[in-house]
């Protein structure tokens, strides 16, 4: 298996719908792994057997892989920068329908799509789950 790194998002129970979501946004190929579907036998803690153990979303531009965030008292906080995703287009059409499913489904705008001050097309769209996605293109 070649190398790779992906980014890892740790969700409070809504994995699942999010994979699920981004999946209908930007394709790919999506598995979902839940505890139920694994042996439990010497797992560290009880975990639901429907809470999300492993997720990965290949999609054309990238990976994202995560799971739900285990039942022990912390908080893991969503929406922030600190959950964040950069996604670069070919284009600012296809930019602008990324940002336009995002929002349909529950988003809203961070920062509007825009020619920002270093000349390139950005812009921000929290998801439904809190996750900030960042668009960014040269094309006019």
């Amino acid at each position: 298996m070649a190398q790779s790194i992906a980014t890892y998002v740790l969700l409070p129970g809504s994995t699942a719908d999010a994979m699920e979501h981004w999946h209908s946004v930007f394709g790919g190929e999506l598995n979902i792994t839940r505890y139920g579907d694994t042996p439990m036998e010497g797992m560290p803690f009880e975990p639901d057997p429907q809470a999300v153990a492993h997720a990965t979303l290949d999609t054309p531009a990238g990976s994202i892989a995560g799971g739900d965030a285990p039942l022990d008292g912390k908080d893991y906080a969503v929406r922030h920068t600190a959950y964040s995703f950069l996604y670069t287009t070919d284009s600012a059409d296809e930019a602008r329908g990324y940002i336009a499913a995002l929002v349909d489904g529950g988003g809203e705008i961070g920062v509007p799509f825009g020619i920002a001050p270093w000349g390139d097309w950005y812009g921000q769209v929290f998801d439904r789950f809190g996750v900030m996605w960042a668009f960014s293109c040269a094309d006019a």
